[in-house]
């Protein structure tokens, strides 16, 4: 007969409990798989590139992902074609404006450490499209990318039709990805799906799960002209993935999803409850259920104290740098905590939290490229994250002489980003990238001038030439042991900044 603390963790495997608190599924006490856990990267060919480059040519001639159809006709329609793969694995689903994709790698990380079998999503991707679908923490192969397109390609052409004979668009580009990704995770198959939203929440095309557990990192003000003029607004559309449980024939099932949000503005914050009020689930919050004890700079990071669902865990290394991501860690161990039902008399095993914390990589997040001069890439793409990114750099790193490289998308706000760089930057170069949507240099530089002054800012045609000039500038010979090059304003710019420096998809 099953014991009290099998019945109620069940769910989500066999998980056993030690003196320390959850640990190992007793079939993976002993000997782990070394090839899973380790396994050998696999060779990329050019023939394989270029099959994976026809088939994102044929993504791109659909309706674009930047749009937002406030309907699953199309999402529902394909799954029960293909017998709803969005259900074959439990799931941890993150929404918000800043911080997801960061939140997203460390909830993989914290549950690949618990061996669990992982399936990622993120958008956009930096430099490889397969980058958006990962297999327990690594890229889908572009092999197995173009393999699982070619098996869902008939029913995305059925859903296609049907769609168009009631007089609505084909799948657009980001849903047919997401459809991708549910076939690849089921195909693989995996335990967890940890599934970032695309844009906003209530109509993405991810929200066709329903996830055990629903994560709000920060709301701001970004894509305003489609999610709403306000933070209650945009917060609304982010809290539409927070659900009500199915009914259960099991009476040892948990009867309520679970919600972790992170920082909120108060507006924010109230719809967020009022969402998980209507639908009964339980709630988590950053600062009062869970929060941040303590956070010291360390080399390559930072060294914290989480206190958690479960408990105060201590001694975790975090390999990334800034107050927000020690907010993000913190938001991660919570949504685990609650994915396996953890609480003060059953924490996590406090071992496992630390080597799941000390292997998350969040490339584009203050990603170091090179030293001497010390040059990073950050993907902040609205004043939030710029903010943000402004304060790590000045809590964790003393130059004497910092110079932002900044190409900005035209639909998002480039003042409010220029704005919460400059008590940071020294000088600025304004670049723009390849992207069709990119702001033009010239214009970003006006914008520039208006609040950093002539004599601060430049302006570079490409990305390559920015570089080369922040880099100049940086090696001024009276400062250059205390200066730096910081690469930012879009995830595209940070992108090709990446494969600029030779940096592989990841």
């Amino acid at each position: 007969m099953a014991t009290q603390d099998e019945r109620e963790y069940g769910e989500f495997g066999d998980v056993t409990l030690n003196e320390a608190g959850l640990s190992l599924p007793l079939d993976l006490a002993g000997d782990l798989d070394e090839e899973r856990e380790n396994p050998a990267p696999l060779e990329i060919t050019p023939e394989e590139l270029a099959q994976l480059a026809i088939v994102e040519a044929e993504l791109d001639e659909r309706w674009q992902e930047t749009k937002i159809d406030p309907t699953f006709r199309r999402m529902s329609y394909v799954m029960d074609l293909m017998g709803k793969p969005q259900d074959t694995f439990a799931s941890i689903h993150i929404a918000g404006t800043n911080g997801k994709t960061s939140t997203t790698r460390m909830v993989e990380s914290l549950l690949r450490a618990f061996h669990r079998r992982t399936g990622r999503t993120t958008s956009p991707h930096l430099q490889l499209i397969t980058e958006r679908i990962a297999i327990d923490g690594k890229p889908i192969h572009p092999r197995d990318f173009v393999r699982i397109y070619n098996e869902v390609k008939p029913y995305l052409e059925m859903a296609d039709e049907h769609s168009l004979s009631e007089g609505g668009p084909r799948m657009s580009k980001f849903e047919t990805l997401i459809t991708l990704a549910y076939a690849a995770f089921a195909d693989a198959p995996v335990d967890v799906g940890v599934i970032e939203v695309g844009l906003g929440g209530r109509w993405d095309a991810t929200n066709v799960i329903n996830a055990q557990v629903a994560v709000i990192t920060p709301v701001g003000m970004d894509h305003t002209d489609r999610l709403g003029n306000t933070i209650a607004e945009i917060a609304g559309e982010k809290a539409g993935i927070i659900k009500a449980r199915p009914a259960s024939d099991d009476v040892n099932a948990p009867q309520e999803n679970v919600v972790i949000v992170g920082k909120q503005d108060p507006e924010a914050m109230r719809v967020i409850l009022e969402q998980a009020a209507e639908t009964g689930s339980a709630v988590a919050r950053l600062g009062m259920e869970f929060g941040v004890v303590e956070s010291t700079i360390a080399v390559g990071g930072q060294q914290l104290v989480l206190r958690g669902l479960g408990g105060e865990y201590t001694d975790i290394f975090l390999p990334l740098s800034g107050e927000h991501q020690a907010d993000n860690a913190a938001t991660a161990l919570a949504a685990v905590e609650a994915f396996f039902g953890a609480s003060a008399d059953r924490p996590l095993d406090a071992d496992t939290v630390r080597q799941g914390f000390a292997q998350v990589e969040s490339p584009g997040r203050l990603e170091r490229l090179r030293s001497a001069p010390t040059v990073f890439i950050d993907a902040a793409h609205n004043p939030h994250g710029a903010a943000a990114l402004g304060a790590a750099l000045d809590r964790d790193f003393d130059f004497r002489r910092l110079i932002g490289v900044i190409g900005v998308l035209g639909d998002k706000d480039a003042r409010g980003i220029l704005g919460s760089l400059e008590p940071y930057l020294h000088e600025v170069v304004c670049t723009q990238t390849t992207s069709e949507r990119a702001l033009d240099a010239y214009e970003l530089a006006e914008y520039a001038r208006e609040i950093y002054g002539d004599e601060r800012v430049h302006v570079a045609d490409t990305l390559p030439g920015a570089v080369e000039l922040a880099i100049e500038l940086a090696e001024d010979t009276d400062v250059q042991s205390g200066s730096g090059v910081v690469i930012t304003g879009s995830i595209v710019t940070a992108g090709d900044a990446r494969t600029l420096f030779g940096k592989e998809p990841a």
